[in-house]
């Protein structure tokens, strides 16, 4: 399979760094990421050691750095990772639920999206809006 097309990497924007980062250790490392790099204004993971495959934190400035993220503004509305199974969204809805993560819906059906669309969505701690789903043919 060509490479070709395939995401390199994504830079988040957040309020407060070192806030986030605790965040982004748990649900990336679930998902089998790995801190790679810190930085005074961020931090980046990389997926099984490939820094290709990576997602960074970039510290917001400037106007609007105080802020939530507002999904219906322009930018990115959301941001979703596949699962290997149902039983591995319902794992990090237990890992988010440990750390006091905000659940924006609880692991369901989401028929409306595919037969077997199950799906998880959650917020980061500026409420950038985040999903894990199983199945389906997109969301």
């Amino acid at each position: 399979m060509s490479a070709r097309g395939l995401v390199h990497h994504i830079d988040l924007t957040v309020r407060d760094a070192a806030r986030s980062r605790i965040f982004y250790d748990a649900v990336l490392g679930f998902l089998g990421y790995r801190r790679a790099a810190d930085y005074d204004h961020g931090s980046d993971w990389d997926r099984d050691g490939e820094p290709f495959h990576s997602i960074g934190i970039v510290e917001a400035h400037g106007p609007g750095a105080l802020r939530s993220h507002d999904r219906f503004s322009p930018g990115l509305h959301h941001l979703a990772w596949t699962a290997e199974s149902r039983a591995d969204v319902d794992a990090l809805h237990d890992l988010l639920r440990s750390i006091g993560a905000t659940i924006l819906d609880a692991p369901a059906d989401y028929p409306r999206y595919g037969p077997t669309y199950y799906a998880l969505f959650f917020a980061d701690p500026d409420g950038l809006k985040l999903e894990f789903v199983f199945g389906g043919t997109g969301g």
